[in-house]
């Protein structure tokens, strides 16, 4: 059924769609009213009173996004934006339903009709409908919101907090249940269903702290109850998205880097001469400038948080090449353990590759390492013929901005300086990483050329996180049914990332110790409290000097890995460090960037060091405690207005199920530093955009990040940057993770080593 209801809602008008499915409710409601005063009955025909209720109210609000969506594009052959995701997102649901209507209306007499299966399966996608309709009247009242051409909300922002405080407040139970994953493709569902099994099983285990000599991991992802009952897995799911901690999450992630979980992905991946662990010494080196090669500049080692550290980084090479097995890189090799895949022996040498492929791994700041893409990324060495290098960095909250992108820069030089010895002669240069590392990838090019240093030949992100800062837009309300990334766990990750983790972890510490016992002896997880230090990230983005360093002075500390296999080392606390740029717009940049020089680095690494010294009052999903409902009325804006912009999002007797947890259970933590365009590169000015290479982005139409890569392209261009936008339909965010599970993520999967491939082999000038 799924894959009819993906190319029905391409070919099928939405009016006709919707009048062949009242037309049958109401054949179906008028067959069940007259079949007696039976409750099972009397249940089907409400169901169906309810589906034609809800198609006639919804029809029109899809039309008039449908009609404006195209505003949005990033050019006519790339029409994607979150309006017309949600639209075809609802359009799936009818469809589920009119095949669902038409089953019951040929079945219904017939003795073998199953009348309790298909009562659940109507009831819980009637409830899908009313909830993605409520969704459309929040993504219209975005449209009359918002300023024009922009998918991101920019105004004042208590309307934005209690926007968010009505979307957090809806009832989510019913996607993650019966209706689980219906939007994508019929091939993900299975996994899907297994991830939610997994994760409701894993709370449990989480809650009750449970040892590993009463679990397995098999046990996490049987299930038991939660398999064979929906409705109870969807409200548990709701329950534990909104309930617990980044380091859960954190536990539940790196589930995938257990010894057997990891070795059967790479049972499945190609097979590489090269898969080694490098420990990248922190010493500071010299790297010239591209303006002069003549004159060099520093780069030390990272510095926020912890001072200086070793950088973890995987070579990953298809062929042994010229200096993979040089006695300086082996001499920079970290063990791991019985897993560790050692060089061997060959006749003769590949020479050296003409590029490199430098990535960094996404999960959300907080979670994975590069052992987790390794799979693809082995394929990826064999499809491109050149060594990649993928950055291990250290993973909020135990080491949050910018402690993350300090590492990614510090390594990306290194591996321009020392590419020699990774089997390249660096002549093209690519960077390349998903989610999380799509946006490491595009600060550490903007940091490059702030620096004054070589910035890679191009980048390729796929499903990019470009707005940190969290506000509304249409495709965001998709996380309202996103079973991977939910937008607590969202919202959990960004404050983590960004120093907001200010609450006891005692208790979560425990529980995370006794998690990860379940699935592997040898964890060594301590979580300690963390607060952002002002001083430390500020001291970062100052060390612009041509001074040279004293390695031998510099102290070595242990890298701050936080995954299933490194200890997380403690943090000094200190004030929270706050950002200049946090009252401006996209707008306001564009002006503002006009007017600076982007040859000067001081003022680009220093922007969110200058400012205000107070923190924003402005939580985003919750009103600030103690603030009175008069004196959060807007100055710009009349009562009227905000009435209208919030209130009035449902016409009169329509009301969407809400969620019995309460949006008071989602309080989240917000901080100006997510507006630093080294956090939100989509806030950068335009100046520090223009220095970007070119950008290649490839995206998710379902993802609730999908609006990150249409705003970050659109931005791109309307600067005259290079750069491609490619959306894939029907698959999740994060499919690179899912590359061999069917041929719709292997095409993506492909997709992204062709824009790689852009890169690393420009087409040649016309003939």
């Amino acid at each position: 059924m799924g894959w009819k209801a993906s190319r029905l809602s391409h070919s099928m008008d939405l009016h006709t769609m919707t009048q062949s499915l009242v037309t049958l409710a109401e054949d179906n409601m008028a067959f069940f009213s007259s079949q007696g005063p039976g409750e099972t009955a009397r249940r089907l025909s409400s169901v169906f009173a309810g589906v034609r209720e809800q198609a006639l109210g919804l029809e029109p609000t899809l039309g008039r996004l449908l009609s404006v969506a195209h505003l949005f594009d990033l050019d006519t052959e790339t029409p994607a934006n979150g309006y017309r995701s949600l639209v075809h997102t609802a359009r799936c649901c009818l469809l589920h339903l009119l095949h669902k209507s038409r089953y019951v209306a040929s079945n219904r007499r017939s003795i073998f009709f199953r009348t309790s299966h298909n009562l659940a399966e109507l009831e819980a996608y009637l409830a899908t409908l009313t909830q993605l309709r409520a969704l459309a009247y929040y993504a219209q009242q975005l449209l009359a919101t918002n300023q024009p051409g922009r998918l991101f909300f920019e105004g004042d922002e208590r309307i934005t907090a209690d926007f968010l405080h009505e979307y957090v407040s809806l009832h989510k139970g019913c996607f993650y249940g019966r209706c689980l994953g219906f939007q994508f493709t019929p091939a993900i569902r299975p996994f899907l269903q297994t991830v939610s099994i997994g994760l409701v099983s894993f709370g449990e285990h989480y809650k009750r702290n449970e040892t590993g000599l009463s679990v397995t991991a098999s046990s996490l992802f049987t299930g038991g109850r939660f398999a064979i009952d929906p409705e109870l897995r969807g409200a548990e799911f709701e329950r534990i998205v909104q309930n617990l901690d980044v380091h859960f999450w954190k536990a539940f992630w790196n589930i995938t880097e257990i010894q057997v979980l990891s070795s059967l992905a790479n049972m499945a991946s190609a097979t590489v001469r090269v898969s080694r662990v490098l420990s990248l010494p922190p010493t500071a080196f010299e790297m010239p400038l591209t303006a002069d090669p003549k004159v060099t500049v520093t780069i030390s080692p990272p510095l926020a948080h912890t001072g200086p550290g070793p950088v973890l980084v995987r070579l990953i090479s298809y062929d042994l090449r010229e200096g993979q097995d040089s006695e300086e890189l082996s001499s920079l090799v970290r063990s791991e353990g019985p897993r560790s895949l050692e060089l061997r022996s060959r006749p003769q040498q590949a020479p050296r590759s003409r590029r490199l492929v430098v990535h960094i791994h996404g999960g959300g700041f907080v979670a994975q390492t590069s052992k987790s893409h390794e799979p693809y990324l082995k394929s990826w060495a064999q499809e491109l013929g050149a060594p990649i290098l993928s950055i291990d960095y250290s993973l909020a909250p135990e080491a949050p901005f910018p402690r993350a992108l300090e590492e990614c820069f510090y390594a990306y030089c290194w591996a321009v300086k020392h590419c020699a010895l990774l089997g390249s002669t660096g002549e093209r240069i690519c960077l390349a990483g998903d989610s999380a590392g799509g946006n490491l990838c595009f600060t550490v090019s903007l940091r490059a050329a702030a620096y004054g240093v070589r910035v890679p030949d191009g980048i390729m992100a796929a499903y990019p996180a470009t707005m940190l800062q969290t506000t509304a837009s249409p495709s965001r309300l998709l996380s309202l049914m996103d079973p991977l990334l939910p937008l607590s766990m969202l919202s959990k990750c960004v404050s983590a990332y960004a120093g907001g983790e200010t609450e006891d972890h005692c208790d979560s510490d425990q529980k995370a110790l006794g998690v990860m016992g379940l699935v592997q002896r040898d964890t060594a997880l301590l979580f300690r409290d963390l607060r952002l230090g002002a001083s430390s990230w500020l001291n970062s983005f100052l060390e612009l000097s041509g001074h040279k360093s004293h390695p031998n002075s510099v102290p070595t500390a242990e890298p701050m890995r936080s995954s299933v296999s490194e200890t997380a080392l403690a943090q000094p606390e200190g004030p929270l460090g706050m950002d200049s740029l946090k009252g401006l717009t996209l707008h306001d940049l564009s002006l503002r960037g006009s007017s600076e020089t982007p040859d000067t680095p001081e003022l680009s690494l220093s922007a969110g060091a200058r400012g205000h010294s107070t923190p924003s009052a402005v939580n985003f999903l919750l009103r600030p405690e103690g603030t009175s409902e008069e004196s959060e009325a807007g100055d710009e804006l009349s009562a009227k207005d905000r009435v209208q912009g919030v209130c009035a999002a449902f016409p009169e007797g329509f009301q969407p199920r809400r969620s019995s947890h309460g949006a008071k259970r989602t309080t989240l933590y917000s901080s100006p530093i997510v507006k630093n365009p080294f956090m939100s590169p989509l806030l950068a000015p335009d100046s520090m955009l223009q220095t970007l290479p070119p950008v290649h982005i490839v995206a998710c139409a379902l993802d609730p990040m999908l609006d990150d890569s249409v705003m970050f392209a659109r931005r791109l261009r309307s600067l005259s940057q290079p750069v491609t936008l490619r959306v894939v339909e029907d698959l999740p965010h994060g499919f690179l993770g899912l590359a061999a599970l069917c041929r719709e993520t292997r095409q993506a999967a492909a997709l992204c080593v062709e824009r790689i491939r852009l890169v690393l082999n420009p087409p040649g000038p016309p003939v």
